[in-house]
């Protein structure tokens, strides 16, 4: 991490919920030896840009985990570990209960234990050179771009979701998808609160940077566990 005056003081919040229907205690399961959220909270502290490191979290497992790892731990309220709290609300508190005052605030979720190494620097980058109020990572839709998708009737009979002639992927009109891996965003964007207006913290100027699929695992199921183990036990035998 690099040592920032408080003027370019970035702050990465890693939020990690212990509550999980889909795969149960993820952000604490271990991928490829180390927990789900250690991944991520390393990837941080590798950052160039990234000033400190700060963990939310509802979980004393991940709070443990992530003191291990030398990280403050902000541990939320009650009202902000419900399945129906939001993130934006949740990273207000952490900005809040860290006493930092940077301009910058990167949010990492700690379910998403594999990333390109810059994919943090790109987006602060970004943020700072185009004085926007947010940067997200995406990647392109591949196989299942809209223009691909169809509907099936009740009697079964297929329809096209939208009408083309497009069979190869070459010419698919390029659609991208949040994948993520990154999110950041202006102090003042995140601090920015509208009702009815759930996405208001992205603010008005929203920017991406671009991904390849695959580049960025969101652990939600068995399935997504089992793909980021085998990328990182595969990383692991090329750096050998």
């Amino acid at each position: 991490m690099s040592d920032c005056t408080n003027d370019s003081e970035v702050l990465a919040v890693v939020i990690g919920r212990a509550g999980s229907k889909g795969l149960p205690r993820k952000n604490a399961l271990p991928v490829a030896g180390i927990a789900m959220i250690a991944h991520t909270i390393r990837f941080a502290h590798a950052s160039t840009r990234i000033s400190r490191v700060v963990v939310s979290t509802d979980g004393e497992e991940i709070a443990a985990i992530a003191r291990q790892e030398g990280v403050d731990v902000l541990l939320r309220p009650e009202s902000l570990s419900s399945d129906t709290a939001t993130v934006d609300a949740a990273v207000r508190h952490a900005v809040e209960a860290s006493g930092s005052q940077a301009k910058m605030i990167v949010i990492l979720y700690g379910n998403v234990p594999v990333r390109p190494a810059d994919l943090a620097d790109r987006a602060i980058a970004r943020l700072r050179e185009s004085g926007a109020d947010s940067v997200q990572s995406y990647y392109r839709v591949g196989k299942t771009h809209p223009y691909w998708m169809s509907r099936i009737g009740v009697d079964g009979r297929i329809s096209q979701f939208v009408e083309n002639q497009i069979y190869r992927r070459q010419e698919l009109p390029p659609l991208f998808m949040p994948d993520g891996g990154v999110i950041a965003v202006t102090r003042a964007s995140l601090f920015d609160v509208r009702d009815g207006e759930p996405h208001a913290f992205f603010g008005r100027d929203r920017r991406g940077i671009e991904t390849n699929e695959g580049d960025v695992i969101d652990v939600d199921s068995a399935l997504d566990l089992a793909v980021a183990e085998a990328i990182l036990r595969h990383r692991e035998g090329v750096s050998a």
